[in-house]
């Protein structure tokens, strides 16, 4: 084939182009998924859907198409040349609070391949989206697991003669992984996340399958915990459909799609200056856990709504997750295996009134204005007691 390939453009969901000749085209870009009228806020920068879809697509076509060439290159493990690509559909996804991230679908002979492009237009976005697009680099290159997306290249489009630009960068599509998040079950009127099954229509998990989500969440953030520097993940919310989530043959699959900020935490370790290296390492992995398990809980209601709170089976998965997480980087080298004993022994040896301190003291670094601090300092005692008997249940039992 030579020439150019089809260029198509979709929302969501939707089984039919959007061309010009559309209303929508010329309509203004909503910045969140509350902004349903598309309107900005004062300082806010608008865009049309019309301008948004030129963007991604002169984003692509650099250097003649070179960039999604070498992306689908790496994806079929085969040299593919720019002209080979027939089609590529261009579905913006959503409207986020930091991204308006695009579906990118590449038809090559006869193979279909998915991407992922991530626009930041909103002024939070533009904050963390190059920073972003470095760190997913960097924790590619230091771990090995798959449990975020790889990526590709990283630019910007001036629209608007010039007055506008927008940085974004083309990465790794996570196929049939949907979000989710904590919903009114109206049958019994209790709060259970529920997956956006697009496809498959809306369904909610099961006691156990919420379990193993909060599991899988637990432990990926645990993965690319750094135990002698304390750099974590950080920023990651629920309430933003960081996680994704896929069901396959009754199984779960979960994969974190956004690392905003990867740093240290020892600011956050009211530790002694005499204190041991090991010691150090003990309690920042505390800190770590303690507030991994106040904020595996937290989420709006269905993705839009006031913060709500997971009920109790999301510190049992969140528990199980953190130790099998330890256990993976134990198993891969990354630490020495018996510092997952030394730990569990220092977590047992905690009383509930450690935890409690400290879990306050976590709070109370979050800023005093944060939607979620209100649920935070409403549950943390009663979280804390469970968490606690949690701790002595998986103590008594070795994790098993």
């Amino acid at each position: 084939m030579s020439g150019k390939p089809l260029f198509s453009y979709f929302l969501s969901n939707s089984d039919y182009p959007i061309t010009p000749d559309r209303t929508i085209w010329k309509a203004p870009l909503p910045l969140s998924r509350k902004d349903v009228h598309g309107y900005p806020d004062d300082g806010d920068v608008s865009i049309s859907h019309g301008d948004y879809f030129h963007s991604v697509r002169s984003f692509l076509e650099q250097d003649r198409l070179e960039i999604l060439a070498s992306a689908v290159s790496q994806s079929l493990d085969r040299t593919i040349e720019p002209d080979e690509i027939e089609e590529i559909r261009i579905c913006l996804e959503k409207h986020g609070e930091f991204y308006h991230p695009s579906r990118i679908v590449a038809r090559v002979n006869g193979a279909v391949i998915s991407f992922v492009v991530n626009v930041a237009v909103s002024p939070k976005g533009r904050e963390f989206i190059l920073n972003e697009f470095r760190l997913l680099q960097r924790l590619n290159t230091d771990f090995t697991y798959p449990f975020i997306p790889k990526v590709h290249c990283q630019g910007e489009v001036s629209i608007k003669n010039g007055d506008v630009t927008l940085p974004m960068f083309l990465g790794e599509w996570f196929e049939n992984f949907n979000e989710f998040h904590l919903s009114r079950d109206k049958t019994d009127d209790k709060i259970r996340p529920i997956v956006w099954d697009a496809v498959g229509g809306n369904f909610f998990l099961s006691p156990d399958q919420t379990r193993e989500l909060y599991r899988r969440a637990a432990m990926i953030l645990t993965c690319y915990y750094d135990i002698e520097t304390f750099e974590h993940i950080s920023l990651w919310h629920h309430a933003a459909g960081d996680f994704v989530i896929k069901l396959q043959d009754g199984k779960i699959d979960l994969r974190l799609i956004t690392v905003r900020r990867y740093a240290p935490m020892f600011g956050e370790i009211e530790a002694q200056e005499e204190a041991s290296a090991s010691q150090l390492m003990l309690e920042a992995l505390l800190v770590f856990f303690l507030n991994l398990t106040f904020r595996m809980r937290l989420d709006r209601l269905d993705g839009i709504g006031d913060m709500t709170w997971a009920d109790n089976v999301a510190v049992e998965g969140a528990l199980d997750g953190f130790f099998r997480g330890l256990a993976m980087k134990a198993e891969d080298g990354i630490i020495p295996e018996p510092f997952v004993g030394f730990f569990q022994h220092y977590l047992s040896r905690c009383t509930q009134a450690d935890l409690l301190d400290l879990s306050v003291s976590i709070a109370n670094k979050f800023n005093p204005f944060a939607p979620e601090i209100a649920v935070i300092n409403e549950n943390l005692k009663a979280h804390t007691t469970v968490l606690f008997s949690a701790i002595q249940k998986y103590a008594q039992n070795d994790g098993s």
